[in-house]
């Protein structure tokens, strides 16, 4: 995980660059569980789950799978990422 350099006083969040993403509702609404369901799991707590971590460690999973996609379209490039039934595998 890269971020900015920064001193101990300076919230963790802010060290990352700011972007927008448009998701679909049924996204944003599992994104949103997932989260929950995390960060309710977890032994140490010190560390704050957002939404956001979440999509950061999506990013880095699509970019490390980067050499899987192909297609012309989203849902071409969804399954050559996903699968045929748009599951992981």
């Amino acid at each position: 995980m890269t971020s900015k350099p920064t001193d101990d006083d300076t919230p963790r969040y802010l060290t990352f660059e700011r972007t927008e993403a448009r998701l679909r509702p049924d996204q944003l609404s599992a994104l949103s569980d997932l989260r929950r369901r995390v960060a309710a799991n977890r032994t140490d707590k010190t560390e704050r789950i957002t939404d956001n971590t979440l999509l950061r460690l999506a990013v880095d999973l699509l970019l490390q799978n980067a050499h899987r996609i192909t297609g012309d379209t989203e849902e071409q490039m969804r399954r050559s990422l996903l699968g045929e039934d748009g599951d992981t595998h």
